[in-house]
């Protein structure tokens, strides 16, 4: 046999490995596939964006984008200016370190607190249901 045979002989029994290559492949990539299927899929609005969806059809237009990306802008002035008014003791109309260690001090707290009552609130239906 010369060296053309060979070569053919050594690609002969490959083609059984790369089959099997491919056939991974392929088994692998199909998951993905339909993984991206589901991403694309449409999700339902939250509660906090129904409110922007005028028209009522599940999606938010460039309109109803707009009209909740200036609510948020909103709000959180709102919350910067009253965190500026509850601890800006020094009133330089900027929170230095301390002022915003105070400041997450309390958020930290009132999270606690929260929390404490949802579970006293989960514990207290548990006790009614024995």
């Amino acid at each position: 046999m010369g060296a053309y045979s060979d070569r053919v002989m050594i690609k002969l029994r490959s083609l059984p490995h790369l089959a099997s290559a491919l056939l991974a492949l392929a088994l692998l990539a199909a998951p993905l596939s339909l993984r991206a299927e589901e991403v694309t899929k449409e999700k339902p609005l939250t509660k906090a964006k129904e409110k922007f969806d005028a028209d009522k059809d599940g999606k938010l237009n460039d309109e109803e984008k707009a009209a909740a990306k200036d609510a948020a802008k909103a709000k959180a002035k709102e919350t910067h200016e009253a965190n500026l008014a509850k601890y800006d003791v020094n009133k330089d109309g900027k929170l230095d370190a301390e002022e915003r260690a105070k400041m997450k001090a309390d958020e930290a707290a009132a999270h606690e607190a929260h929390k404490a009552e949802r579970e006293a609130k989960k514990a207290a239906k548990e006790m009614d249901k024995k």
